[in-house]
């Protein structure tokens, strides 16, 4: 039962299922799916995953509680990865971290909020909040900074797919002063994000032009995809945000990452549980290949 896929049967399509983070999922759980959905071989990923081979991609599992994502079974693995950054790539949004320091946390907390899920314009969005920032001590960011933490298997992701010969973009709508030092430490080739305008130690309340958003996140996935030499198959997109959507449409594979609604709404595969080990799963790796 927990055999490879075949690459001989005549299923085309791979089914992934997953467990929530820090949980297994269960060999009675995939028996379960496995005769529901008259499965072909099923292989054991890891511990809170596995992929079965399926006759068709609108299969329904009928199991609450795990994410779920059927693919097409040829080209899975991808060779460039375009990942957002806040509430993706790092816990926690950036911009709300640092008006918290400024007495102002659930003000643009809101604003975020409303921005994320596509109910207000993005760069109006970041020049209102950041406005609100004005002689904030640049030294505050590095006290935020500090306290950044990882997305549960997003080192292991980066650093596995790196490893396999990908190209790996943090492309953030928030700032270089956070983007720069996060993707360093989670290895990604190149980063892009927005600039915060500093003079004398503080920051102006300003963002330097152009500002990066939703467009701007879509043409540097295809800006990359072209450079690299690949087809739009060849990559894999992560994001959660309605600022990322153009960027998930353009992907070959396109994953809303524990998305805000209206990005959940219209995402084909979404992960609103499992962690960004998922991103490797999906691609069909297991465990055991990981690279950190």
């Amino acid at each position: 039962m927990m055999g490879g896929v075949s690459r001989e049967t005549d299923m085309d399509w791979v089914a992934v299922a997953m467990a929530p983070e820090g949980a297994m999922l269960d060999d009675a759980i995939v028996a379960r799916l496995a005769g529901r959905l008259k499965a072909g071989p099923v292989r054991r990923l890891g511990p809170d995953a596995v992929e079965m081979a399926v006759a068709a991609p609108d299969v329904d599992p009928g199991e609450d509680g795990i994410d779920w994502a059927v693919l097409p079974a040829r080209g899975r693995r991808k060779r460039l990865l375009v990942a957002d950054m806040d509430s993706t790539m790092i816990e926690g949004e950036t911009l709300d971290e640092l008006a918290a320091e400024a007495g102002i946390g659930d003000r643009v907390a809101e604003i975020t909020a409303r921005a994320m899920n596509g109910e207000l314009d993005f760069e109006a969005a970041v020049r209102e909040r950041v406005s609100l920032l004005a002689a904030l001590p640049v030294a505050v960011v590095d006290r935020v900074l500090a306290r950044l933490r990882p997305m549960a298997g997003a080192r292991a992701a980066v650093a596995t797919m790196r490893a396999s010969g990908a190209h790996c973009m943090l492309v953030s709508g928030g700032f270089t002063r956070f983007a720069e030092p996060v993707s360093a430490r989670l290895g990604f080739n190149e980063v892009r994000a927005n600039r915060l305008e500093v003079r004398d130690g503080r920051l102006t309340g300003r963002v330097l032009e152009p500002i990066l958003g939703g467009d701007a996140k879509r043409l540097a996935l295809e800006e990359r995809r072209t450079a690299l030499g690949l087809a739009p198959a060849d990559t894999l997109a992560v994001g959660d945000g309605a600022n990322d959507l153009a960027m998930l449409a353009a992907a070959g594979l396109g994953v809303a990452f524990r998305a805000k609604p209206v990005v959940a709404a219209q995402a084909r595969i979404r992960v609103d549980r499992a962690g960004l080990a998922a991103l490797l799963y999906l691609q069909g790796y297991a465990r055991a290949e990981f690279a950190a």
